[in-house]
């Protein structure tokens, strides 16, 4: 699905959001490197589970023609800084939710962007019908969780010593879900 590009403003950045198009699947493949190296909220480290521009252009080209999937760039200084997506599928008994990622260059960090990554996606799947948007976050990745309470996500669960990471000691996966009533 797409959704209209929007413009912000914040603290002096400027950037907008907008659906991404297959023009991005290069400049996504390197932000996802760089970002993946950049901070231990992501599932992988930098090279791990690599996704070139072929493998990007296919998510874009399959999320534009699904009606229960959004990917969402954002763009700064004309290079793309980050990205969201919500995945959903067409099984009856899960075709109410999706699920909400969301990566951004560590520089960018500060600017409502994962806010608004968060607006939009909460947007698209409330016009859509969708009931519920379902997350996981690293414990420690506390201003997020903060976040996404502020948007009405609740703790769902626990993944206890999910995460092994770089200091060595294992760290637990927060699962939350924002239901739409």
């Amino acid at each position: 699905m797409k959704i209209n590009e929007r413009d912000y403003e914040v603290k002096g950045l400027n950037y907008s959001i907008r659906s991404a198009v297959a023009i991005d699947a290069l400049p996504l493949s390197k932000v996802r490197l760089q970002i993946d190296g950049e901070t231990e909220n992501m599932d992988r480290e930098s090279g791990e589970a690599y996704l070139d521009e072929e493998a990007f252009a296919h998510i874009i080209k399959a999320d534009d023609e699904h009606s229960r999937k959004l990917f969402l760039v954002a763009e700064a200084e004309g290079s793309i800084i980050g990205f969201a997506r919500c995945e959903g599928n067409d099984l009856k008994r899960t075709m109410h939710k999706v699920e909400f990622g969301v990566c951004l260059l560590k520089n960018f960090w500060g600017h409502g962007i994962g806010t608004n990554f968060l607006k939009e996606s909460i947007a698209w799947s409330d016009s859509i019908g969708i009931k519920k948007i379902q997350l996981n976050v690293l414990e420690t990745n506390t201003k997020a969780i903060g976040l996404y309470k502020s948007f009405g996500f609740e703790i769902e669960g626990i993944l206890k010593h999910d995460k092994l990471l770089s200091d060595g000691n294992f760290y637990d996966t927060i699962v939350m879900g924002r239901l739409k009533h």
